[in-house]
């Protein structure tokens, strides 16, 4: 085998899977030159990509169900009140009615700021967990630190990628995320290992309190396992959907995506990774909301995805379709089942719907990513970079490649 910087070039900068596999090798092949394929390898460690992290997920995941339950702690409390913004909230709700469906536990969500400042703290929350994967959200962190000198019996979880970030100083106890170092700012695999960490904790929980023996466990563990092995085959779907509806999806004014119940945290980050990369108006709400007010919108240059996870409400979110169809040009589904058509991403996984955000999120993300190359949008170029310093959002600058 002899591969050549040239060659690894392309692979890199056409995200082609298993680069990083492939490097592995590249010290050891008979084309003799070592410095340019040590040149390759630190190529590609210095100058991640979206694609990098996404094509990481499976391996994350498989990380962290390995590390369960050490890697969970055990909580106590029945009403927990979660603190996130940006795409940790998303994650948040991502997770919430699996968490909810699996143990006796209620989730209340807010954003920190609008919390610290107009909120009032339920008497019987018991339970508060801040989420900032970069451990630097400042509106999260402030929040906790008023909460702790005010609440102090109020048992505190900060759940980051940083164990040794700035929220570490004002809970309690720090979950790791275990997602790794993700250094480009829209993140992927970050936010999917956060919900699957979420939901863990949800299943560890039950299994406290013996709303579940251990073969249920086990059998919720196993469930996990075959959908993530499965992953690969999704991503590779969704790149052949792309290839099939690029021209289309680069001409749209305006994305919305629409869901049930369960899938809104994966409508809201789409929603997220769609304004942060492709830059085109985006949103993301469920079906009922969408049906008071936003539907009045639509026009033939919108175009749609609507999110279809077997919730038992789904024969709503198809009537909508088939509605929409009359008045929008291109409109897509993306569903835990198998394709029946060439608008319909099919992911063929035999998982519920409380399972499913952890799952459904892999094409949005690299849709994102590749509809925002397709339009020229330089992801690598960082853009406003001093926006999270100048408006207090972030305890300091990112570090990002």
């Amino acid at each position: 085998m002899s591969v050549t910087l040239p060659i690894i070039t392309y692979y890199y900068k056409n995200n082609m899977k298993n680069t990083l596999a492939l490097l592995s090798e590249i010290l050891y092949t008979d084309s003799g030159n070592v410095t340019e394929n040590k040149e390759a390898i630190f190529m590609i460690q210095k100058n991640p990509t979206m694609m990098t992290y996404i094509n990481e997920e499976p391996e994350i995941f498989n990380t962290i169900l390995k590390g369960y339950p050490e890697n969970v702690p055990s909580i106590t409390g029945t009403n927990w009140l979660i603190l996130a913004t940006g795409s940790s909230i998303n994650a948040a709700f991502s997770a919430k009615y699996y968490i909810e469906k699996m143990t006796n536990i209620h989730i209340s969500i807010e954003e920190p700021f609008k919390f610290d400042y107009y909120e009032k703290l339920r008497p019987e929350i018991d339970v508060i967990i801040g989420i900032s994967q970069s451990g630097e959200s400042t509106s999260t962190i402030n929040a906790l630190q008023k909460i702790s000198q005010e609440h102090p019996q109020i048992q505190r979880i900060g759940l980051t990628g940083k164990t040794t970030s700035e929220i570490a100083t004002v809970v309690d106890t720090v979950i790791d995320i275990e997602n790794g170092e993700e250094r480009v700012g829209y993140v992927t695999k970050g936010f999917s290992a956060t919900i699957l960490k979420l939901m863990l904790m949800g299943l560890k929980a039950a299994r406290n309190v013996n709303l579940l023996d251990a073969s249920q466990e086990e059998s919720e563990l196993q469930e996990f396992r075959k959908a993530i092995a499965e992953l690969p085959a999704v991503i590779e779907k969704t790149e052949r959907f792309f290839d099939r509806w690029a021209v289309q999806l680069v001409q749209a004014s305006r994305f919305t995506s629409l869901c049930c119940g369960s899938a809104i945290g994966t409508a809201l980050e789409m929603q997220t990774k769609f304004c942060e990369t492709v830059r085109v108006p985006s949103q993301g709400m469920d079906i009922e909301v969408f049906m008071h007010g936003p539907y009045l919108e639509v026009n033939p240059n919108h175009q749609l995805f609507f999110i279809e996870t077997n919730s038992p409400v789904n024969d709503r979110l198809l009537r909508l379709r088939d509605y929409e169809q009359q008045h929008v040009k291109n409109l897509y589904t993306l569903t835990l089942n198998k394709s029946n058509d060439d608008r319909t991403l099919g992911l063929d996984l035999e998982i519920d719907e409380y399972k499913a955000p952890l799952f459904m999120i892999v094409p949005f993300q690299l849709l994102a990513h590749h509809i925002a190359e397709a339009l020229g949008n330089n992801l690598p170029k960082r853009i406003y970079t001093d926006f999270g310093v100048a408006m207090n959002s972030k305890t300091k600058p990112g570090d990002y490649a």
